[in-house]
């Protein structure tokens, strides 16, 4: 039985959607711009330090592996509500934490329990009319891009103001508020067909082998991923030595400067329902491998070092959006499936993007640090100049 049903996404319930999928991303990043608080306060290297970011996104993988399927199996407003009220828990538990190794398991765990934003987004997906459906995944992803970008700034001001704690509570109190308001404002679904929970699961993975297109963009995911956490990962390392010696709350505040990314997420939306997808693949990949080069260059100079930050965020963001929009037209009745196996993809990147980064930049500085980023996003680059893609619907498997 199909999901696509009659529907009900009002400009309101859009808002509301990303306004959700931005509050809970927010919790893999509070960390990002406090990392080099945190190795003071716990006293451990930067490296280890760094794990805290890798396993936070292992987690977040595994509930995209194992929670977001069930998208397609029980009624996602119930789904989501729960998700929501479980990760508002996590995060006022974070705020109590005073051992490091606890803290280490902690982010694994919270990592797990961060998934609601993907469950909603093939939701809109669902909802949204077929013509339109690129410009809809564009609109609530603009939440998720807010919830990362005013993370880092959010934090950071927090931490200022009151210690990285409290970073916690006030995530805790957002999430509870999201959590009441998407009971009220989420709509129903109609019945899906019985299926068990290992076989929903299994058929998740099926999807690798019978999708070419989803296989080749869930490759391009994990290196997106991966190249953004090689500059966020260090980044508040580099931007509080020397010659910075920038506070919390302006290295949070640096984090403002991806709001390039959420103008090229929209742009790429566009794009996308011309059907314009493999210009648009070239285009983004090469303003994610110059951002590289404009970073390493701008390690002592803030304009650099800024403008990198914003071709390497609007060429991940227009990256990003474009595969979405693709992967999405494959499966309508699979999409929370679709959707997990992209983003499993994609968080596996984004843990080894922060684990590179960490021993990249204790072992050989901000440099080698850029030169890992840009040789990441050179794997994007080559492949995607030299094959061009048949369409997404072309490119699906039928299922007798």
């Amino acid at each position: 039985m199909s999901t696509e049903h009659t529907r009900t996404l009002s400009k309101g319930l859009t808002f509301i959607m990303a306004l959700a999928i931005g509050t809970i991303v927010a919790n893999l990043y509070y960390l990002q711009p406090l990392l080099h608080q945190i190795t003071r306060d716990f006293h451990v290297r930067v490296g280890r330090a760094s794990l805290l970011m890798t396993l936070v996104q292992i987690g977040y993988a595994l509930g995209l592996a194992f929670v977001v399927p069930l998208g397609d199996l029980i009624p996602r407003r119930k789904l989501a509500v729960g998700i929501f009220a479980l990760a508002a828990v996590m995060m006022a538990l974070g705020a109590t934490i005073h051992s490091f190794n606890v803290l280490l398991i902690f982010t694994l765990i919270l990592g797990l329990t961060t998934v609601g934003g993907q469950v909603l987004i093939p939701f809109a997906a669902d909802l949204a009319a077929p013509e339109e459906r690129g410009r809809v995944i564009a609109r609530v992803m603009t939440g998720l891009l807010l919830g990362i970008l005013l993370s880092r700034t959010v934090s950071g001001l927090i931490a200022q103001a009151a210690g990285w704690r409290a970073v916690y509570w006030v995530a805790a109190a957002g999430l509870v508020v999201m959590a009441v308001t998407l009971f009220v404002a989420l709509p129903t679904e109609p019945a899906r067909p019985h299926q068990t929970y290992a076989r929903l699961v299994l058929g998740t993975f099926a999807l690798i082998r019978e999708l070419p297109l989803l296989r080749r963009r869930a490759y391009f995911g994990f290196l997106i991923f991966a190249c953004n956490n090689v500059l966020w990962t260090p980044l508040s390392y580099v931007l509080s030595a020397s010659p910075y010696h920038y506070s919390n709350a302006v290295i949070g505040l640096f984090g403002l400067f991806g709001v390039a990314g959420v103008l090229t997420a929209n742009l790429a939306g566009h794009v996308a329902d011309r059907q314009r997808t493999y210009l648009a693949t070239i285009a983004f990949s090469l303003l994610l491998l110059s951002s590289f080069a404009l970073l390493g260059l701008g390690r002592s100079t803030f304009l650099v070092l800024a403008l990198g930050v914003v071709v390497l965020d609007a060429g991940m963001q227009g990256l990003q959006i474009t595969n979405q929009s693709l992967i999405y037209a494959l499966r309508p009745e699979a999409r929370s499936r679709v959707n997990s196996v992209y983003m499993v993809s994609a968080f596996l990147g984004a843990s080894a993007g922060s684990y590179l980064a960490g021993n990249a930049y204790q072992h050989f500085g901000w440099s080698g640090d850029c030169w890992l980023g840009g040789i990441l996003a050179a794997g994007i680059v080559i492949p995607a100049a030299l094959r061009r893609e048949t369409s997404a619907r072309a490119s699906a498997v039928l299922v007798p």
